[in-house]
């Protein structure tokens, strides 16, 4: 029966990400640089809530986008961090965390045949729901030019079939970021197109060295763009599931009819720990950035000394150097590593064929496992030049 499948379905892989993951088990005493996932608990107050919910029995359906206490909490931090105006009445919706938000997006936009344009490498969790909705996935070279897609290269690859562009700054996996002048420079190529745009933003408050633009508070760029966002990566919420996204409201009409017959609501309880986190815990987000940014320059460190090249990233929590010199596809290194040194890491591969010759390493980890890691990584480096000397 498994033939009577879908055959979109049947045509996408597992996530290169989980499959590395999912491997360390097979190897005790291994070290995971692998996921995404912010090494410090949710913030005390937001459990607090959480809990509270529980004990006050707020544990029932909510309206489908969402309490509208948590609706105007989202309304309120957009416009504060940054400049956004969002009806929460009418502009928000909540989602199972970012992840629903994409798929949402995709499957409310997006027709058979469409195109969409975004970055290569780029996070794997766009293109599958791109193909699941019977679109075309158009990939831009950026490795030459440090990741960032730019106005020029979008300008370049729009054609009739363009449905949308996405827009995943800062960037899973490379940790660049775009600036305010490359953000307003590809807002002038798209703002008198009719191009949606999805502008993923959940890592916009991890950022190093600039702060965060959305796309969506430029002239004439607000009625086409669906933002994305969530509190997965600010507040160490990942397993709450809490996501949503902003978008012009003739856009979120449509987006509610998917999102009511998918889901219905999200979860009750991790609404109203979700209004904590947004009011109260704000600026939840800024001890861990400070953490982030050292173990950044930490990992960077070694990996010059180490002879392997990266772009420095200046956002997000992941490093995406490369392999090249080393001759071995990114797949066939990270399994080596894996089994000789006993550390996983994500192959630049499972990003699209762009990432490949490169590996994303995550430093959501604390700087002992990052440091053992890295010694290991490096044992490994220097066993490979040995082999290389000796074959030569």
């Amino acid at each position: 029966m498994d033939e009577k499948v879908s055959t979109r379905v049947r045509e996408i892989q597992i996530s290169g990400i989980r499959r590395f993951f999912n491997k360390v088990k097979d190897y005790p005493g291994a070290v995971s640089l692998t996921l995404g996932q912010p090494d410090f608990p949710t913030p005390a107050h937001v459990k607090e809530a959480g809990k509270a919910a529980i004990d006050h029995n707020h544990t029932t359906y909510t309206a489908n986008a969402g309490l509208l206490a948590l609706r105007r909490a989202i309304a309120d931090y957009v416009a504060e961090k940054y400049g956004l105006r969002y009806d929460p009445e009418t502009e928000i919706v909540t989602t199972v965390g970012a992840s629903e938000a994409i798929d949402l997006s995709f499957r409310t936009i997006l027709e058979a045949g469409d195109e969409v344009i975004l970055p290569g490498p780029a996070y794997p969790g766009y293109a599958a729901p791109i193909r699941l909705a019977g679109a075309v996935p158009v990939y831009i070279d950026t490795t030459g030019s440090d990741f960032k897609m730019t106005a020029p290269q979008i300008a370049a690859h729009l054609t009739e079939r363009t449905k949308a562009i996405v827009l995943p700054y800062p960037s899973n996996p490379t940790g660049c970021v775009l600036a305010g002048d490359e953000v307003e420079a590809i807002s002038e190529v798209l703002k008198n197109r009719s191009v949606f745009v999805v502008s993923d933003e959940i890592y916009s408050e991890l950022t190093y060295e600039q702060k965060h633009v959305s796309i969506a508070s430029f002239p004439g760029m607000k009625d086409k763009t669906l933002v994305i966002n969530g509190l997965s990566k600010s507040h160490a919420m990942t397993g709450w599931r809490m996501g949503y996204v902003l978008a012009d409201r003739p856009i979120a009409d449509q987006l509610i009819k998917v999102h009511q017959y998918n889901v219905s609501c999200i979860a009750s309880i991790t609404q109203y720990a979700a209004i904590e986190a947004l009011t109260a815990g704000k600026n939840d987000a800024e001890p861990m950035r400070r953490v982030y940014s050292k173990r950044l320059d930490y990992v960077l460190s070694r990996l010059e000394k180490m002879g392997i090249d990266a772009v420095r990233p200046s956002g997000a929590f992941y490093v995406f150097p490369s392999i090249k010199k080393f001759g071995m596809a990114s797949e066939d290194f990270a399994l080596q590593l894996l089994q000789r040194e006993g550390v996983a890491v994500v192959p630049g591969s499972a990003f699209s064929s762009y990432g490949e010759g490169y590996l994303r390493l995550s430093y959501a980890c604390s700087m002992d496992v990052l440091k053992d890691g890295l010694d290991r990584l490096e044992r490994f480096v220097e066993s490979l030049r040995k082999q290389s000397t000796t074959i030569s």
